[in-house]
């Protein structure tokens, strides 16, 4: 793939994941109910559908704007920012795979009723290891996008408030309405930076080739990415 369509695609998706995480969580019946959140899946399940479906691809999205992170970790902390950069990658993929639960549970609670419902889909994902099979590797994913962006930051390629700020986002989005709006905001503003500025950046500031030591040449003096 050239350069300049892997610069475009790991930038765009940062852009756009935030988006789609976002528009996810407006989507969700049970969110925006609030304290009537209870047996909200089973009475609209075509809105679940579309949340699910929004925040599946929202995951998504983050892979290949985690390995363009990656890619551009190239003279300090190279090690530590790859090691990271997995860790996310696997987390994302985790995440995106529990959405299928949303649909499961809307479904139950609408044929069964919302305790019963429920009950039945908890136990479900109680026995089949969700919680470590998935939702721990996920969170621990959410760690490694902090310390990928982390490594990059140290590597003077990213501002050091972005990484922060995606994680912070991503975690108070769920939580409605005050949190759901800056994190969301919080979300939109890390992850865009870095992704803008891989749109921003020339086809030779991508490419950078590492030498010996495992670092890369300086960039050039007009580096867009150091000046964003």
């Amino acid at each position: 793939m050239p350069h300049k369509l892997r610069r475009l695609v790991a930038g765009g998706c940062l852009v756009a994941a935030p988006l789609v995480y976002v528009a996810g969580l407006l989507t969700d019946p049970a969110l925006r109910a609030g304290d009537a959140a209870d047996g909200a899946y089973g009475r609209h399940p075509g809105q679940v559908s579309v949340s699910a479906a929004l925040l599946h691809w929202s995951w998504v999205l983050l892979v290949p704007g985690i390995i363009g992170m990656i890619h551009l970790v190239r003279r300090r902390a190279v090690l530590f920012g790859h090691i990271a950069g997995l860790v996310a990658l696997l987390g994302v993929v985790n995440f995106s795979a529990l959405m299928l639960g949303d649909f499961f549970y809307a479904r139950l609670e609408a044929d069964l009723g919302t305790a019963a419902g429920d009950r039945l889909a908890d136990a479900a994902f109680a026995a089949g290891g969700a919680q470590w099979g998935f939702q721990v590797p996920g969170f621990l994913g959410l760690l490694g996008v902090l310390l990928l962006g982390l490594a990059l930051a140290y590597d003077r390629r990213v501002p050091w408030w972005a990484p922060p700020a995606m994680l912070a986002g991503m975690l108070a989005g769920p939580v409605y309405p005050i949190a759901m709006i800056a994190g969301s905001l919080l979300y939109i503003a890390g992850s865009g930076v870095i992704g803008v500025r891989m749109l921003r950046m020339t086809d030779a500031e991508w490419a950078q080739e590492p030498v010996a030591g495992g670092t890369a040449a300086a960039p050039p003096s007009g580096n867009v990415a150091a000046t964003v």
